[in-house]
């Protein structure tokens, strides 16, 4: 819960964008489970646009079992 209380305030904070860079393993548990809810906690203010980027050493595909970006589309933290 920390870690999005921390992530949540950077975001609010930014002006223009807010980029983050997101790695793979139990950060992906981690964050879905609390960062909607540090970021909904901000309050209805508009947010910056986030600008993700996805960390992994691995080159496959989304639908790939060992993706990063598919392991948090999954989890549904990407909204999708």
């Amino acid at each position: 819960p920390a870690l999005a209380q921390v992530v949540a305030e950077q975001a609010a904070a930014a002006t223009g964008r807010f980029s983050l860079g997101l790695s793979g393993g139990s950060l992906v548990g981690l964050l879905s489970r609390h960062l909607p809810a540090a970021v909904a906690a901000r309050g209805p203010a508009a947010p910056a646009p986030w600008l993700i980027a996805f960390c992994d050493e691995r080159l496959v595909p989304p639908q790939h079992p060992e993706s990063t970006a598919g392991a948090y589309e999954v989890s549904g933290a990407t909204g999708g």
